[in-house]
């Protein structure tokens, strides 16, 4: 019986490993990401309003997804049959995926001195993709009602993006009606050239 291993390829410019799976398309890891502002998992931005009573913190994330099919080769010169499955670059695309992060808090007695983070709070999360023109290539936006005044959003994106297309920059903002708006941007180079690489070199014959 032949057997068949999966390959999971290390890129060293990468921060995750990537997972194919067998004859279906795969997605980077969910550490591969970019972010506004940069930082740690609670750097945010933030905005009060002008009676400095309330205040909203807003962070975004871009995930590219980078999906590929994988590919049969044979094994090493000796054991033929032992199979493995490796990443087709043929087949390589980005599928992007949006994240969204806010926090929501009042001011109690004092302003901006004591605040408390309670209720529920109409958010509205909102990214556009644009290419090197400016030119509109995807767009994701959500109304999310009765959200904790803490909390994360992740929208999957529908439109997939083909490899080398130049370099996007996408557009994003958080609002909490009657509080305020957040929002920025992010560049992104749709180069596949460090995928192509990794595979290049799993292609190559076993020893």
């Amino acid at each position: 019986m032949k057997r068949t291993r999966i390959t999971a390829l290390a890129l060293a410019t990468a921060s995750a490993a990537l997972a194919p799976l067998l004859g279906q398309a795969a997605t980077a890891a969910e550490g591969k990401y970019l972010q506004d502002p940069a930082g740690g998992e609670k750097t945010m931005k933030s905005v009060w309003t002008k009676d400095e009573m309330h205040k909203v913190e807003a962070q975004f994330r871009f995930h590219p997804g980078v999906q590929y099919r994988t590919v049969t080769r044979p094994g090493p010169s000796g054991a033929p049959d032992y199979e493995r499955r490796v990443g087709d670059p043929k087949t390589l695309a980005w599928l992007p995926g949006y994240e969204f992060a806010w926090s929501v808090s009042d001011s109690t007695v004092v302003k901006k001195a004591v605040t408390v983070k309670e209720g529920e709070h109409p958010i509205v999360v909102h990214a556009v993709l644009r290419s090197a023109d400016r030119a509109k290539v995807a767009e994701v936006r959500r109304e999310l009602t009765g959200k904790p005044p803490t909390g994360r959003e992740k929208v999957a994106g529908a439109r997939r993006i083909a490899c080398d297309t130049g370099e996007y920059t996408v557009e994003w903002s958080v609002t909490r009606s009657g509080y305020g708006t957040l929002g920025g941007t992010l560049r992104w180079d749709s180069s596949c050239e460090q995928y192509r690489t990794a595979f290049a070199s799993e292609h190559g014959p076993r020893r």
